[in-house]
């Protein structure tokens, strides 16, 4: 089916809660209405992946905080730049995304520091 479609049905399962309405949708849609796979954010739809969801971000402090976040945060430890790409694509989306994080793991002073030589960030 055309992806225009799954947009609006999940827009109408969103915003009108008519119980025929569900009888009416393939059952991949069936489905993703019943366990709650989609959010809508300020009228933005986000598909929900397992327990994540994808987030638009513009503004550059948002950013940089993300980043920090899945890159070095304590609980992530200093991930490299491709793992970092992972965390980031799993629930975050920014223009030139890959970029940004490419650039993040450069400019990391602690992996600059403390992996000299095996330089993890740079992987």
């Amino acid at each position: 089916m055309e992806k225009n479609y799954h947009i609006l049905c999940q827009i109408l399962i969103k915003y009108c809660k008519d119980p025929s309405l569900s009888s009416k949708l393939d059952e991949v849609l069936k489905k993703a209405y019943y366990e709650g796979r989609f959010d809508c954010i300020y009228g933005i739809i986000y598909p929900m992946n397992k327990y994540t969801c994808v987030m638009t971000m513009k503004e550059r402090t948002l950013i940089n905080n993300k980043l920090h976040e899945f890159h070095d945060s304590l609980v992530s430890g200093n991930l490299s730049k491709d793992r970092t790409i992972d965390r980031v694509k799993t629930c975050s989306w920014l223009l030139n995304w890959r970029k940004d994080v490419a650039e993040y793991s450069q400019t990391c002073g602690r992996c600059q520091k403390e992996n000299r030589a095996t330089d993890k960030c740079l992987e």
